[in-house]
């Protein structure tokens, strides 16, 4: 005769371990890690936690996709044909900012960071296609996935140059995430300041030097 203690025993005894909680792939639900790599809807802007078989399938930059997965490049680009006068002219208010190509709307956008996190320019397209003229590697950016990160020293007697990079889009939003957590007042406080010194400072440890 089975008893109200057997049933109790047999489910207890076929119950599954609960799962480890963690992030998952936003395309198939699978578990992924902590650091996992990343795919951009195009049409939205969005970007997507992925699992790197999701990711693999959309590694073709010349195929017609809706998503287009992030690529793992940096490279440094010194002697950017980029001055102060042709920075203001593309409607810049702060010293930072980054640059992509987006694909749905046919032109390049640019973004900036302040207090809200990243806040879209009314970048001046005259000004930066004079400057891309001038400036041939701003041509190895892939669409939507790849972006010019950009920052234009305070002190330009002392930094005459500009600092940029060819970054993963991802990694902007990930910076600007992270400096929206430290801004303080109004031009971001000594956390924020700190935070982007080491920032640049990592960036140029990992990237390659690409000559004009």
């Amino acid at each position: 005769m089975t008893t109200p203690y057997d049933v109790l025993a047999r489910i207890t005894g076929n119950r599954r371990e609960p799962e480890p909680a963690g992030e998952r792939c936003e395309m198939c639900s699978e578990p992924i890690a902590d650091a996992h790599q990343h795919v951009v809807n195009v049409a939205g802007r969005q970007l997507m936690c992925v699992c790197r078989g999701c990711y693999l399938l959309f590694t073709d930059g010349h195929a017609q996709l809706r998503y287009r997965a992030v690529p793992d490049r940096y490279l440094w680009f010194p002697d950017f044909a980029l001055d102060r006068r042709t920075w203001e002219a593309m409607q810049i208010p702060v010293g930072l900012a980054f640059f992509f190509r987006n694909s749905a709307l046919d032109r390049t956008v640019g973004f900036y960071p302040g207090p809200a996190g990243a806040t879209e320019s009314e970048l001046d397209l005259d000004a930066w296609s004079a400057m891309s003229d001038a400036e041939p590697r701003v041509g190895l950016l892939a669409d939507d996935v790849e972006a010019l990160l950009v920052r234009v020293r305070d002190d330009a007697e002392a930094n005459p140059a500009p600092e940029c990079y060819l970054v993963p889009i991802d990694a902007c939003y990930e910076f600007i995430g992270g400096l929206r957590t430290r801004w303080r007042g109004f031009d971001g406080g000594q956390d924020a300041r700190e935070f982007i010194d080491v920032f640049f400072t990592r960036l140029a440890e990992r990237s390659v030097e690409q000559r004009p």
